[in-house]
């Protein structure tokens, strides 16, 4: 953020301040106004109507997932939360969806990963795991998720219980 906001490298001799600055004044509101995307907390009641488990794995540091995962109900039914620093590698490398797969009490070749960002697909991809690419999200001006390798897309999160009836 710090790159697209004032251009700034981590070489910068500013960078290590101005992030931390940055991160703080996020741990003060991140809890006030974050919401989920429309449609999730349906998704999530059903998938465990369906008993099917379901969990997250973010690039997030701990320092702010778990805060902001507390907060929500919504992730009090989830099997496994994975932060970017749970494991010594973050996404695109599989350690994390591995983790979370371990967490979740299944092989890997069992789990459909959902994602909004190329990383999360070649993630999944290398975890073994089904991906999905979705179309909404933080994908930003320049991303394609039609290009990003992924079993199936989908445009909405109720879409992926068509994919789940097809399955």
């Amino acid at each position: 953020m710090l790159g697209e906001a004032f251009g700034m490298t981590p070489e910068h001799p500013d960078y290590e301040a101005l992030r931390e600055e940055f991160f703080v004044n996020y741990e003060t509101r991140m809890t006030h106004l974050t919401t989920v995307f429309d449609g999730v907390g349906h998704l999530i009641v059903q998938l465990l109507q369906r008993q099917l488990m379901w969990g997250v794995v973010t690039n997030k540091s701990a320092r702010f997932t778990e805060p902001l995962t507390f907060a929500m109900p919504l992730f009090a039914t989830a099997g496994a939360v994975v932060s970017g620093d749970s494991t010594p590698h973050a996404k695109p490398h599989p350690a994390p969806l591995l983790e979370a797969a371990s967490r979740l009490g299944l092989n890997p070749d069992r789990c459909i990963y959902v994602g909004d960002d190329h990383r999360d697909i070649v993630a999944g991809l290398a975890a073994g795991m089904g991906t999905v690419a979705a179309t909404y999200g933080y994908l930003g001006d320049r991303a394609d998720p039609l290009q990003w390798g992924a079993h199936a897309v989908i445009n909405s999160p109720l879409d992926l219980l068509q994919l789940l009836e097809k399955a």
